[in-house]
């Protein structure tokens, strides 16, 4: 399959007729396809769109530049406006800017300081991408050609290729019974999908039911202290319901019995102890328990162990906190 490249020519016309006569030469030797909208006036409403539909369907656009910037479009200049549509369009961008060594007539070169400004922005911002400068026609058409021939290799693009050559017959009836059978299996996809996630909601519903029917003693070492202090029956839903947010980014078995010894003080009276105010066995049983119903999950072991919640806890938690606002919006409701 043979791809050609559309390569946009943008320059001023007039004080480059020749210069922009070798670079379409050198365009179609490289085998790609030159294009310029020298026939159509940048000023003119339709053929801007023109000009701007073209350069978003080139795959290079390559600048020359000398002393011209062009008309005024706007309150800009024809070049520059050029250059910010392929900015926009994200093409690879190849300039060709005149060498200030180079010999040139006075007659070629901008008198309104606004053009000249426009065309001294222009350059610089035509230097931040691939660039060269030139002397000559023949300095012009090497600089050209290896510009050309290292952004091809380097940054291949789409290119055009024939209709002919595009696709066949059969692969055209492939891709279509392929289209066919891939809009079939979105449609199970969404059929199974729908019945996962009642199944899912289920399990959901099971496991909060699960963890509002059991409760765990838990006993609060204070400092100063010499014994467990306080022992106090908690339900699982509390737990969880609290450990839930901490468990977003990963907690020690340490941190949380100093978690649940602070939140869960029944003494405010009292200041429980820095390390461990709870029991480590307990803590390690409700942490197990909550891991068998698949809400939170562990890494390492003995000392190193760190848990953190599962997707399936926080879409349970979310599931739950979703209920409760439910339960609050139905009084609320019903005291209006």
């Amino acid at each position: 399959m043979s791809i050609k490249y559309l390569v946009f020519i943008s320059s001023t016309i007039e004080d480059l007729k020749s210069e922009r006569r070798e670079l379409v030469k050198l365009v179609t030797r490289l085998g790609a396809l030159p294009v310029t909208m020298d026939a159509f006036d940048i000023n003119n409403t339709d053929d801007q769109k023109l000009i701007k539909k073209a350069i978003g369907e080139c795959d290079y656009f390559l600048n020359l530049t000398a002393y011209k910037a062009g008309a005024p479009v706007g309150k800009s200049f024809a070049l520059e406006t050029e250059f910010s549509w392929a900015e926009r369009f994200e093409l690879p961008v190849l300039s060709l800017m005149v060498d200030e060594k180079a010999r040139w007539k006075a007659a070629k070169k901008e008198k309104e300081p606004a053009a000249i400004k426009a065309l001294e922005n222009l350059k610089k911002r035509l230097r931040l991408f691939a660039h060269e400068t030139w002397t000559s026609q023949a300095d012009l058409v090497e600089k050209a050609q290896n510009l050309l021939i290292k952004e091809m290799n380097l940054n291949p693009r789409q290119g055009w290729v024939p209709a002919t050559e595009a696709i066949k017959p059969s692969i055209a009836n492939e891709l279509a019974r392929l289209i066919q059978e891939n809009e079939t299996l979105k449609s199970k996809l969404r059929m199974e999908g729908s019945d996962i996630m009642v199944k899912v909601r289920e399990q959901m519903r099971h496991a909060l039911k699960v963890l509002a029917v059991n409760r765990i003693s838990l006993a609060f070492w204070y400092a100063p202290g010499d014994n467990w202090e306080n022992t106090t029956k908690f339900r699982y839903l509390r737990l969880f319901k609290l450990l839930a947010p901490e468990l977003s980014t990963t907690k020690t078995t340490s941190d949380i019995s100093r978690f649940l010894g602070n939140i869960l003080n029944p003494d405010l009276e009292k200041t429980v102890r820095k390390d461990y105010p709870t029991p480590t066995n307990t803590i390690k049983k409700i942490m197990a328990d909550l891991a068998l119903l698949k809400l939170v999950k562990c890494s390492g072991s003995d000392e190193d162990e760190a848990w953190e919640i599962t997707e399936y806890g926080k879409e349970t938690y979310a599931a739950y906190r979703m209920h409760q606002l439910e339960r609050i919006l139905e009084k609320t409701g019903k005291k209006d």
